[in-house]
């Protein structure tokens, strides 16, 4: 029988500059949990799949291919893997990263 866990790691994850935490992994895809706190970079950096970022709480701006989209709470945004991005957060931000 397969346990069953309301966990609320979202909730309690800090904003203290940069923090990641890995919320599921499995064969199939996996689901991270970013939270950048006011005015910090998630730096650089390219994703192995496809992806979707889905915003929580807060406002960032996500950079890729020379353009700026500013993303608020409750909004979601598509990025194909391979290619170069970076976020920056206007204010304390969460969101996950579906890939």
């Amino acid at each position: 029988m397969k346990m069953y866990e309301v966990k609320e790691s979202i909730k309690t994850q800090p904003y203290d500059g940069l923090q990641i935490t890995k919320l599921l992994k499995n064969d199939t895809f996996e689901v991270l949990c970013i939270s950048l706190e006011k005015d910090a970079v998630f730096p650089e950096h390219t994703s192995p799949t496809d992806a979707l970022l889905v915003v929580i709480e807060g406002t960032i701006d996500f950079h890729i291919n020379e353009n700026c989209f500013r993303l608020n709470g409750q909004e979601h945004f598509s990025f194909p893997k391979d290619v170069a991005h970076w976020v920056k957060a206007k204010e304390n931000s969460k969101f996950l990263i579906v890939r």
